[in-house]
């Protein structure tokens, strides 16, 4: 599972580790948020609050959580055999699916510092308003994250990021 703040590169880490581990399986996660200006629409399952609960109620989610102003979770997985699930989750969903799976290998992505962190949430088209939040959330979850069995790497280079990640990864596969 890798989790982090927003705008720390979670889903450019993913994207990367999905093109060079073909074992991995990445779990689409649901949200009723709106896609942002440039966002792969295949990146989430894009749902109505309706459809959300409606699913949720059905019990077709492994976790979820109301998430700023609104709801985001992760289906039950139903990965091709022989593949590794890959989740791209917050911490809250990751302590959940922990719950559920103690040996999951948790690894929070955190960016160099915050002034990176709002130029990259910047960068990818998040209002003003939003990036004061993801910036105050972050904090919550940082805090939240050291108090788990989480592996914390700084994404300050993309290929080094990637590479460490592929280790652990491959590490937890022989252990």
């Amino acid at each position: 599972m890798i989790s982090g703040p927003g705008g720390v590169g979670k889903g450019t880490l993913v994207a990367e580790l999905l093109m060079r581990d073909e074992r991995l399986w990445i779990s689409k996660s649901w949200t009723t948020r709106a896609p942002r200006l440039n966002e792969d629409p295949d990146a989430y399952h894009f749902a109505t609050r309706q459809q959300f609960e409606a699913h949720r109620a059905a019990g077709g989610f492994l976790e979820w959580t109301e998430f700023l102003d609104y709801l985001q979770g992760s289906p039950l997985p139903e990965p091709p055999a022989s593949r590794d699930v890959l989740f791209e989750i917050d911490v809250q969903g990751a302590a959940n699916v922990k719950a559920r799976y103690p040996q999951a290998l948790l690894i929070f992505v955190d960016a160099p510092d915050r002034a990176v962190q709002e130029e990259r949430l910047r960068s990818r088209g998040d209002s003003e308003d939003r990036i004061v939040q993801r910036l105050e959330k972050a904090h919550e979850e940082i805090e939240r994250a050291s108090q788990m069995d989480f592996v914390h790497l700084v994404n300050d280079d993309l290929q080094v990021t990637v590479q460490e990640l592929l280790d652990l990864i491959v590490q937890h596969r022989n252990s």
